[in-house]
């Protein structure tokens, strides 16, 4: 689909939604522009991805569309077609930030260099949105598995814990996936304004040139922001999966200690348990109740003994 955005009765800004290689290919022939396909644009080296020749910028951004449907975030290049006097986007997802792009164009005429800088700012705002809902969800990962009242009230319910735990653990790694695909749009963009700047100062307008400065550095803060978002999830995932080792050691040191008070009570009944003449116990009146005794001692004391040395809550 092709939607044309006009200024002072020329076309400014042609985007082009989900085009097929002939859309592509008429589209060139009609603005006498090298328009790249799909395959151009998703190519990752930064020589593909940012060129500028004979006052031509052709850039390609990774950006990732809203997930409407719950399931994993997908990738879409974003291609620009730039000159002093037109812009050319091609794009294969629906980017609801360029409904908002679309009405802050149209209320008053703009230049090419200045429609690309508002698309810019907008990529910025839509990854500084998400790189905010990244940080809440990492905050409430933090205080489900660190927050004391909520550890006592999981205390012995070892299969709830467990399922937390499994559960978070799959929810820091679709954060992580989340979160690399915001810093592959961060890490293109953070190159291509400055290129833009560099390689465009004799044609663009010192307000679009001020404009693209502030937006270089908003991209630089939020890359820093990512940096330390990344050290928090890892620090998260690490806290997560130390818990599960320690749930399964707390299970681990249960069968233990199982296992080691048995032996008392099971050696005292096998030696009573082989009715030789000769034992003096047999011929008692209280002699079963004393090997019952000894049976239940036999088996609390290494209990005591467990929890005289802290092995044992």
């Amino acid at each position: 689909m092709l939607t044309e955005h006009k200024s002072g009765g020329k076309t400014v800004w042609a985007d082009l939604c989900c085009p097929t290689e002939e859309d592509i290919g008429q589209a060139c022939l009609v603005y006498g522009l090298k328009i790249p396909p799909r395959a151009q644009l998703e190519e990752i080296e930064f020589s593909s991805r940012l060129q500028y020749e004979d006052g031509v910028f052709t850039i390609s951004v990774p950006v990732t569309p809203p997930n409407k449907n719950g399931g994993e975030d997908v990738t879409s290049p974003l291609g620009f077609v730039l000159t002093k006097d037109k812009l050319v986007t091609i794009r294969f997802a629906q980017l609801h930030t360029f409904e908002a792009i679309t009405e802050r164009v149209a209320r008053r005429p703009r230049s090419p260099p200045d429609i690309l800088t508002v698309i810019l700012e907008a990529l910025v705002d839509y990854n500084a949105d998400r790189l905010e809902e990244l940080r809440a969800g990492a905050l409430k990962i933090s205080q489900r598995i660190f927050h004391k009242e909520i550890r006592d009230w999981q205390r012995n319910k070892v299969a709830q814990v467990n399922r937390m735990l499994r559960e978070t653990l799959v929810e820091i790694g679709d954060m992580s996936e989340r979160l690399s695909h915001v810093r592959d749009t961060l890490l293109v963009l953070q190159r291509a304004v400055p290129f833009i700047a560099e390689h465009g100062d004799s044609w663009l307008e010192e307000q679009v040139k001020g404009r693209l400065k502030v937006a270089g550095a908003d991209i630089q803060s939020l890359t820093e922001y990512g940096v330390h978002l990344t050290d928090k999830l890892q620090f998260l995932l690490d806290a997560d999966l130390g818990f599960i080792a320690t749930e399964q050691n707390d299970l681990f040191k249960v069968l233990t200690i199982a296992s080691v008070v048995g032996i008392p009570p099971v050696l005292v009944a096998g030696i009573y348990g082989m009715n030789f003449h000769n034992m003096p116990e047999l011929g008692w009146a209280f002699g079963y109740p004393y090997g019952l005794a000894l049976i239940v001692i036999s088996g609390l004391l290494p209990l005591l003994w467990f929890k005289w040395r802290g092995w044992w809550e």
